[in-house]
């Protein structure tokens, strides 16, 4: 019989190019052989383990988690926890590395293991104070737990390079630092020094009491994988495989080998000894559970009363009249539902940060399945009516599936940094951190990175990714080899094409969500490792929303959305001309002349609906109501087109076909959109009303619906929909017909709350582009970038709205664009402001340059460019940049005068400032018409004269071709 066995050290890809195999393929291999037991040991990381887990749940094996990390000295160790207390030290030890290190890498010592030592946080040579000072003062955790690293194992790797004294060294260290909890590691790789290494590390074991035990270095899950081992590594080294000599792995024993080659290389003792460590490591991640922040609530009052509180206060708000009858029983439902699973304190943190931006005047708008929440509706986080919608709380909150919610909230996308910094001050960084996002190699990352580690021709391997899009999948095309100059049939290209395939998927590296936020209690760091982002004041966990998901722990989405950037700066600016404050509950509802102009399809600029797609639509849906705007924002998307359900909506909207359904339960799901489901929430209630579905399982097909290219789609779901309806006397075809269009809904169907939340964005947008249209310009230009169409496009649509547009101009430009009052017209009637176009549209200018210009001109009028760069101490970019916008008309004359003029300007001392000048200027001719236009696009990217096709048209009309308006 042979012996038991657990492996104790394995890296997966999440050692970023280094292991060659995912962990699933880890786990699910190292149960195929029969192993007790395996440990997921990347480098100073956790980001793999959540993978790792959730295949070990699903074939049965034991997992172990730690970590493989080297210290500063060049000592090699293995850390495996063995309890819950053990993973969180563990945890808590790599955000130590990893904060105190660039991101990308780590910087652990031996004192951070000794007693009194744990965690010195100096500033170490060579990071140039980037962000090596891991924490600042106020929220410096206190580590001094972590010493000696309590309930966590150690496994000595030496490395045999080092001598005998050296190894000696770091055993006798670690016995005095883990004493009974170290081992030394004996990795028998199959190479010509084995027996000699193995007598030395038993040298060091009987020299200094450590006991010895089996491991095996593992890189990947099977030893096929060793040609995809040695291309990452090259890629790594940023070399070629020719290149990279004694970095690559002499040999492919670096896999999950069989139990009988294991028994053939180790002694039996050294096998018993990964059993003995693998039963003392009991922790999985399982016993993970999230605690909520606790200072939301108000001293003496519970979190239930005040969220209680809070939520009537905010529902006699939104419903002075009363509070209808049906909303107070959704309030009911709700809150009860969310008293029963505890989420109160997840309620009460979002409130806080809304609270917080609205009390900065940022506009935000919660969107999602938290629109259907009526509790969501009344502490303001999203604006959906449950008065006026069809809320469907079971989207977003099921008891049966016991899952957190995902409230995903909207803020200004100039200003959600404030919004991030104060979750950041609030909780501290050692409490709050963003969600790390997983960045995989695609098809085109992965060719041009295999094609430069096989040393392929630079050129070559560019055009092929190049040719390769997002929707081909990773299958390549024989034809499109042929035209980037391969020839598929090469053992070369053969070899390419495998390894590029093999690594798509792979991680590449860990970056920063859109805007994920996790906040804890107490410290985040043991729940999570956390590292340093990219950007600077950010930090980022090791696990991304997908495993967040499946361990069933909370995140607050914290996103950027252009659209409320816009609104806001418009209602501003029409706040101002109105003498009062105006916000979005101002803009009046249902506006016959909005629906008007978004039904001719006049909607460049307006969000959701300016896409060429959308406009196709209008003026066949001609929305006349807000409901219609929910429906246009959800019906053009890839699930209703390809569920076949646009045509018969619009055709039974035109009524050019009856309106029917198959029977009054299904009536009463697709009632409001004439029998066709047009959303999510409309497939669940047709399982729930039809099927017999309960909520979770509803919520779960919508999953299903939601992964269908991941996980194989709906089909676990036949048997349940076909059965339940024919057990409910619908008939075997119309039951098949129902589960085929739910199929075809696929991924791709829009949810009803979100696109309801949208639509508020939509209809508020149309109102001011239709009555407001010159603050509307202003607003878009200001809030660049964002958007469907460029600046340039966005003012020629204004110009034919009527709205006057005006030049950049040192004289009279703010840094934003800005509105000016023209009066009255010739008739009496009060005119549309004029759009003077702001600094902040030059190219090149700097914003502190821009500022003190617009500051000292607050002072006195410039007198000459001289006087303007001397005053706002311009540099000489700041003003060539002025003097390319034209902006300097006033002071220097046409463009051209003011290029030269500009180009030169020397610094002058004081002395000479006021010395007369006896060279007489140069004068310029004014550029061409056609040159204008050039230095237009290039300085701000549009322009004021004429259209540039203008300028050709004499010459195509020769050419007997018709324009658009003759066509």
């Amino acid at each position: 019989m042979l012996p038991a066995y657990a492996e104790l050290h394995c890296r997966s890809n999440f050692t970023f190019l280094t292991g060659a195999s995912h962990p699933e393929e880890l786990v699910a291999r190292a149960h195929a052989l029969g192993y007790s037991s395996l440990a997921i040991t990347d480098e100073c990381s956790l980001a793999g383990v959540v993978r790792a887990h959730v295949e070990a749940k699903k074939v049965g094996l034991h997992l172990i988690l730690g970590t493989d990390v080297t210290l500063d000295c060049g000592m090699r160790i293995v850390l495996l926890a063995t309890n819950r207390n053990g993973y969180g030290n563990l945890s808590e030890l790599i955000t130590l590395g990893r904060r105190r290190a660039e991101k990308g890498s780590y910087r652990l010592y031996r004192h951070d293991f000794e007693a009194g030592g744990i965690g010195a946080l100096d500033q170490q040579p060579g990071l140039s104070g980037t962000s090596a000072d891991v924490f600042i003062d106020h929220e410096r955790p206190d580590l001094s737990h972590l010493a000696l690293l309590p309930d966590c194992l150690a496994i000595l790797l030496p490395q045999r390079g080092h001598d005998a004294a050296e190894l000696l060294g770091q055993a006798h260290w670690l016995a005095a630092t883990f004493r009974d909890r170290v081992w030394i590691g004996v990795e028998l790789l199959h190479r010509l020094d084995d027996d000699l290494w193995q007598d030395r590390l038993i040298a060091a074991s009987d020299a200094s009491g450590l006991p010895l035990v089996a491991a095996g270095d593992i890189l990947m899950h099977v030893r096929s994988r060793k040609p995809v081992q040695d291309t990452v590594t090259a890629i790594r080294l940023g070399k070629t495989l020719a290149d990279c000599g004694l970095a690559l792995q002499p040999n492919a024993e670096q896999h999950l080998r069989s139990r009988m080659r294991l028994a053939q290389l180790y002694a039996s003792h050294l096998l018993q000894q990964t059993i003995a460590i693998a039963e003392r490591c009991t922790f999985t991640l399982e016993e993970l559970r999230y605690q909520y922040p606790e200072e939301i609530a108000p001293a003496g009052e519970s979190l239930a009363g005040y969220l209680r509180r809070l939520t009537y206060d905010g529902a006699a708000s939104r419903f002075p009249a009363g509070i209808p009858a049906g909303v107070q029983g959704q309030i009911e439902h709700e809150l009860e539902l969310i008293g029963e699973l505890a989420y109160e304190p997840y309620f009460l943190t979002v409130y806080d940060i809304v609270r917080f931006a609205r009390s900065q005047q940022i506009l935000c708008q919660g969107r999602g399945s938290a629109a259907n929440s009526a509790v969501c509706y009344c502490l303001y986080i999203t604006e959906v009516d449950p008065a006026r919608s069809h809320v469907l709380f079971e989207r977003f909150i099921s008891k049966e599936r016991n899952e957190p919610p995902d409230i995903d909230v909207d803020f200004e996308h100039q200003r959600r940094e404030e919004v991030m910094q104060y979750i950041y001050a609030k909780y501290g960084r050692h409490r709050a951190a963003l969600t790390a996002a997983l960045i995989t190699y695609r098809p085109r990352s992965a060719m041009k990175d295999v094609g430069r580690a096989l040393g392929i021709d630079f050129e070559q391997v560019n055009r092929l990714s190049a040719s390769h899009q997002w929707w081909d999948g990773r299958q390549i095309d024989p034809e499109r080899l042929r035209e980037s100059g391969f020839d598929p049939d090469s053992p070369v290209v053969q070899k390419l094409l495998w390894l590029a395939q093999t690594i798509i998927g792979f991680p590449r590296h860990l970056s920063q969500h859109s805007g994920g936020f996790v906040i804890a209690r107490d410290s985040l760091a043991r729940l999570v490792p956390i590292e340093n982002a990219s950007m600077q004041d950010r930090s980022v966990i090791e696990w991304d929303k997908d495993d967040l998901d499946a361990l069933g722990l909370l995140k607050i989405d914290i996103l950027a959305l252009g659209m409320l950037s816009a609104i806001r700066r418009a209602l501003d600016l029409v706040g101002l001309r109105r003498g009062e404050i105006f916000t979005m509950q101002d803009v009046p509802a249902e506006d016959p002349a909005v629906y008007d102009m978004i039904s001719a399809a006049d909607t460049v600029g307006v969000f959701q609906i300016e896409s060429r797609a959308q406009m196709s639509m209008l003026p066949r849906m001609r929305p006349h109501c807000f409901y219609d705007l929910v429906i246009e924002v959800a019906i053009v998307r890839p699930g209703p087109i390809q569920g076949g359900m646009v045509h018969p909506y619009l055709k039974r909207r035109q009524g050019k076909e009856p309106v029917t359904y198959p029977s009054p339960e299904i009536e009463v799901a697709l009632s409001r959109t004439l029998g066709v489901p047009i959303f999510q929430e409309q497939v669940m209630q047709i399982a729930m009303l039809a099927a017999g579905f309960t909520a979770g399982e509803a919520d779960s097909l919508r999953r299903a619906m939601a992964a269908w290219k991941r996980k194989g789609g709906v089909h676990k779901f036949y048997d349940r929909i076909i059965d339940g309806m024919t057990a409910r006397g619908y008939e075997l075809e119309f039951a098949q017909r129902i589960f085929s269009q739910i199929e075809g809904f696929g991924e791709y169907g829009f949810p009803e709350s979100h696109a309801a939340s949208f639509a508020l964005l939509v209809y508020v947008s149309a109102w001011i582009k239709c009555h407001e249209p010159a603050a509307f310009l202003a607003a878009l230009l200001n809030s660049q970038p964002m958007g469907f169409y460029s600046a340039s496009q966005l003012v020629q649509d204004a110009r034919r709205h009527g709205v006057r547009v005006l030049a950049v101009d040192v004289a009279l430009s703010e840094f934003d664009c800005t509105l000016e009052e023209l009066g009255v017209d010739t008739f009496g009637n009060e005119q549309q402001p004029a759009v003077r176009l702001g600094l902040c549209l030059i190219r090149g200018l700097s914003q502190g340059g821009a500022q003190r210009l617009v500051t000292e001109r607050g002072t006195a009028a410039f007198t000459s460019v001289d006087d303007l760069a001397r005053r706002a101490t311009l540099s000489l970019p700041d003003l060539k940049a002025l003097a390319e916008a034209n902006a300097l008309s006033g002071l220097a004359g046409h463009r051209r005068q003011a290029k030269w003029d500009v180009a030169g300007m020397l610094p002058v001392p004081e002395l000479l400032r006021e010395a007369p000048i006896a060279e007489a200027p140069l004068l310029l001719a004014p550029a061409t018409e056609g040159q204008e236009l050039v230095a237009d696009y290039a300085s701000l990217g549009l322009t004021l004269n004429r259209h540039p096709l203008a300028l050709l048209r004499p010459r195509l009309k020769k050419m007997n071709l018709s324009n658009s308006l003759e066509m």
